[in-house]
């Protein structure tokens, strides 16, 4: 029987294939009470385990380092082999063990249930998403407790073509995806999951068709049933009958001919039919990234998240290792501009990843609050990023801009910086541009303090989005009343533009707005003309540049902004697109 379920879309295309189920280790925990004599065994079984388990990860580490594998997967890892370093995994089962007289497959669990509760009262997206990975290094322990780790549970169907299967998971583990680097599976699809899951960072940075948030995915679908993944539209299709198949598999060699296309406008120029230039730029968070910004064609980089650097690790990088890192991003970029985002990290995000949870970490101390709150870890990086700077075009960009005093402080920062190299005599560049980043409707309505401060403005929408609605997009319960058309974000996006325009300052997108194609129009239209989003999405962005002609659309986009219903405004931009 056919049927259809529907997922958030995390990365676009189509995908065609069997699927393969991934077993789900903690759901197959039973609770057992032990005799007084067979604690201490079942203690020695547990960490038995963990050390199976620390050596597992060693492997896929030195696996991922080939380079083989996305810089991603080499991250996720190491932060996967920190979790399980950890006192609250690594010991506290134990106690539980010698408590209860029970097996240690639930005992782990139990511990792990309390830890994701913690993980669920976080209000930051990113981090509550990280419960995911104590999930996952739970499973890989249970799973060497049940006697069938994890390496072996992603092997290829007998029979069937690596490319041609689908993998359906209730989560999937990056460390997990290291095991079939060699090979070419056609899609993941997974029950849980957001847009800052760690699923769809890899299926990005992958190119690989992916559907998160299905719920029921992982009992509903049947190994080795057919499958058709819409990444864009978030649609399985199970057991699709001849008709649907055979549009679908059309659609899809549609869409791998139109990217085969894409790849011829690497090296042209971004420019409007009417001879507007527009510049593409890439986002990145690891050094490793710069090659996929490189083959892109990407003209710069537009956003460096450098709080990956720090996440990804249980101590504070030193200045010479994010120098080396913020280095070789700007020898990689060969004199292309490159900007370097200070951290952003929050107060409930220490480096030992399990620490400092606070109740509302996303208005509390975190970005450019945490960086003025912690002057010499502040110093640390600004001073690395002036050294790179040696090095190539650099630009500063501070985060999560909302008060003068915040700009005002971290100049002072950066002076004190500077002033402490030149006594080491150590060379950067004087003239260093500083930017801000607008993603709080204070900045963007408060715009005049920043334009006299600032050399250039970057447009973070996801938060400008969540922020100006009040809503956590990866929340369920509210997702679906995330807008970025809601007539209040528009205004505030239009009008950050504008005045920077105005004042003769450089303002750039760098958030999903800016690599979406269907809202290139009416950013072009707004008057923006540099652009900054995922390599893998620059491409077909340009394309939508070279074929439109900013003197037709400034005037459409200018009513578009008059519509306060945000239907109106979506059927606007669609005859735009026509």
């Amino acid at each position: 029987m056919s049927f259809t379920i529907h997922g958030l879309g995390v990365s676009g295309g189509i995908a065609i294939g069997v699927a393969q189920l991934m077993s789900h280790a903690t759901l197959e925990v039973a609770h057992l009470t032990l005799g007084p004599r067979m604690v201490d065994k079942e203690v020695a079984r547990f960490e038995e385990a963990i050390l199976a388990v620390q050596a597992e990860l060693e492997l896929l580490k030195v696996e991922a380092g080939k380079g083989n594998a996305p810089a991603e997967l080499r991250a996720f890892v190491d932060l996967h082999g920190m979790i399980l370093a950890d006192p609250e995994l690594s010991e506290v089962p134990k106690q539980i063990i010698r408590e209860r007289r029970c097996n240690a497959e639930w005992a782990l669990v139990q511990q792990m249930e309390r830890l994701v509760e913690q993980f669920d009262a976080i209000d930051d997206a990113y981090l509550r998403e990280r419960k995911a990975d104590v999930v996952q290094v739970v499973e890989r322990v249970v799973k060497v407790l049940l006697g069938h780790p994890g390496r072996s549970a992603l092997r290829a169907r007998k029979g069937v073509k690596e490319a041609d299967q689908i993998i359906v998971a209730h989560d999937l583990s990056p460390a997990d995806t290291i095991g079939f680097k060699e090979q070419r599976f056609a899609s993941f699809i997974t029950d849980v999951g957001g847009a800052t899951s760690h699923t769809a960072i890899l299926a990005r940075s992958m190119a690989i068709p992916s559907i998160v948030g299905l719920h029921r995915a992982r009992d509903l679908i049947r190994d080795g049933e057919l499958l058709i993944i819409d990444g864009t539209r978030g649609v399985v299709i199970i057991n699709p009958d001849e008709r649907v198949l055979e549009e679908y598999r059309l659609r899809k060699s549609e869409l791998e001919l139109e990217r085969s296309k894409l790849k011829r406008l690497k090296t042209m120029k971004a420019s409007t039919i009417d001879g507007v230039d527009v510049q593409m730029y890439a986002n990145i968070e690891l050094p490793e990234d710069v090659e996929a910004a490189r083959t892109a064609g990407a003209d710069g980089i537009g956003l460096f998240r450098t709080e990956f650097l720090f996440l990804n690790r249980g101590d504070m990088p030193t200045e010479d290792e994010q120098f080396e890192a913020y280095r070789k991003v700007v020898k990689g970029m060969e004199g292309r501009p490159v900007t370097i985002r200070t951290f952003d990290l929050g107060a409930d995000k220490s480096l030992d990843a399990m620490d400092r949870v606070q109740t509302n970490p996303a208005l509390g101390l975190r970005a450019i609050r945490l960086q003025l709150a912690e002057p010499k870890m502040f110093r640390t990086q600004l001073r690395a990023i002036l050294r790179a700077s040696k090095y190539g075009k650099v630009k500063l960009l501070i985060p999560m801009l909302a008060h003068a005093h915040e700009i005002d402080a971290t100049l002072a920062a950066l002076q004190g910086a500077k002033q402490s190299l030149r006594e080491q005599k150590v060379a950067f560049d004087e003239g260093i541009e500083v930017g801000g980043m607008i993603e709080i409707p204070a900045a963007a309505l408060a715009i005049g303090m920043f334009l006299r401060r600032l050399d250039f403005l970057s447009i973070g929408t996801n938060d400008l989005i969540q922020y100006a609605l009040a809503i956590d997009r990866s929340d369920e319960t509210v997702s679906h009343l995330y807008d970025p058309l809601h007539p209040a974000v528009l205004m505030l996006v239009a009008h950050t533009i504008y005045s920077g325009d105005k004042a003769g300052l450089p303002v750039s997108v760098c958030g999903e707005l800016a690599g979406d194609p269907a809202l290139t129009r009416l950013l072009l239209g707004m008057g923006l003309r540099i652009f900054s989003m995922h390599p893998s999405q620059i491409l077909e962005v340009k394309q939508h540049v070279l074929k439109s002609d900013v003197s037709d659309i400034a005037p459409i986009v200018r009513k578009i902004l008059r519509y306060s219903e945000p239907e109106k405004i979506r059927e606007q931009i669609e005859k735009l697109n026509a």
